[in-house]
């Protein structure tokens, strides 16, 4: 048995290990592609409008940043050139294989990789946030791989990949390149998908879901207090996103991240259960998943297992179908069960899928349809 002093020893040596290979993947790639004077190569930029002198209002995310003249916005992604809108992180992206598991999305071609791109930038200030190294830091600061759309998706190709997926940091900052990698990969046969902060306003998502596969979103607490304090947000975008998703049929999956003290309270739980129920349906797979202490919230414990598990019994009380808890690897909960006969439906470790029991999207011991995209 393991002291709970060494125990916290290993969590930390973990943590530590994924940092240091996270900075690793970013570090691998191309300079960013810089103009004669130094800066980074401007692309014009989607959803934006004009204001008086030479200032422009993004019109991207739910920040609305009114930018004056040579100026930047929240996320340092988009910039003023004399009165038109520029994105700083167009095509220039790090780029890894990972399993889908990994976003996760669990109900969406289970054991194939999927090719993952990310740049620079955010529109949120997570103060946990694993992906620092990229979102917090400006298009000037990170080295990037330098591709094209075309070039993009023959990578993913390449690799072996059935879908490419935009994550790490908020795939709005850089939408330009996901609309256009997207539309490159549907007419390649090349699924898409993105892992969201759901802080995108309504137009362009309803302009770029018709173009994704699936989506998986960070549902990061359900109050408005929380979202204010831990990542300088809001809750109400992030809900309107959702019921958004949803009405388009869009496949999608919702991931929270359990934080110790500050968004495991069970009755907060059952209410955001509750909200999915009323709002989004039993059969939305909810993940919950592990925190481990990042960036600048170091001060708390990784969360205990004992508190995951308790969220997951929550939102299965309140007539959730697929709930599954992440980040614990070996987790029975890890798995997913049909919630007709409780046959183990994927049995995984982590994010390796050790058996599929689904047939032509039903479960192959009572027939009972199970929602995702199978094939």
């Amino acid at each position: 048995m393991v002291s709970g002093r060494w125990r916290r020893q290993i969590e930390i040596l973990v943590l530590v290990c994924f940092v240091i290979i996270g900075v690793a993947v970013v570090w691998r790639g191309m300079p960013v592609t810089m103009t004669p004077d130094g800066e980074v190569t401007l692309v014009p930029a989607r959803h934006w409008s004009e204001l008086p002198d030479n200032s422009v209002q993004c019109e991207l995310c739910f920040r609305s940043c009114i930018i004056a003249k040579g100026e930047r916005g929240y996320c340092t992604a988009r910039i003023n050139r004399d009165g038109s809108l520029y994105s700083l992180v167009y095509g220039t992206a790090t780029a890894q294989v990972d399993p889908v598991e990994k976003e996760p999305l669990l109900h969406f071609y289970p054991g194939t990789n999927s090719l993952c791109f990310g740049t620079a930038g955010c529109n949120f200030r997570c103060t946990f946030c694993h992906n620092w190294h990229l979102a917090a830091s400006t298009p000037e600061e990170v080295r990037f791989l330098e591709m094209t759309p075309e070039e993009a998706v023959s990578r993913a190709i390449e690799s072996g990949c059935s879908s490419i997926s935009f994550t790490y940091n908020e795939p709005t900052v850089f939408y330009e390149w996901v609309y256009d990698v997207s539309k490159m990969a549907q007419q390649n046969g090349i699924k898409t998908y993105f892992h969201t902060n759901a802080g995108i306003r309504p137009e362009p998502l309803k302009e770029l879901l018709p173009h994704m596969d699936a989506v998986c979103v960070d549902l990061k607490g359900f109050t408005s207090e929380f979202y204010e304090v831990t990542s300088f947000s809001d809750l109400e975008p992030v809900l309107n996103t959702l019921k958004i998703i949803k009405a388009s049929g869009v496949w999608f999956e919702i991931t929270c991240l359990i934080i110790p003290t500050l968004n495991d309270d069970p009755e907060q739980i059952r209410e955001m259960s509750r909200w999915i129920l009323e709002n989004l349906g039993a059969e939305v797979p909810v993940h919950f998943s592990r925190f481990f202490p990042a960036y600048k919230l170091t001060r708390l414990p990784p969360t205990p297992i004992e508190t995951l598990e308790t969220a997951r019994s929550v939102a299965m009380e309140e007539g959730l179908h697929y709930v599954t808890i992440g980040n614990v690897p070996g987790h029975e909960a890890n798995s997913t069960f049909c919630p007709e006969c409780d046959t183990t439906l994927i049995k995984r470790v982590h994010f390796t899928v050790e058996e599929n029991n689904i047939v032509n999207g039903r479960c192959n011991q009572c027939g009972h349809k199970i929602p995702g995209v199978w094939e």
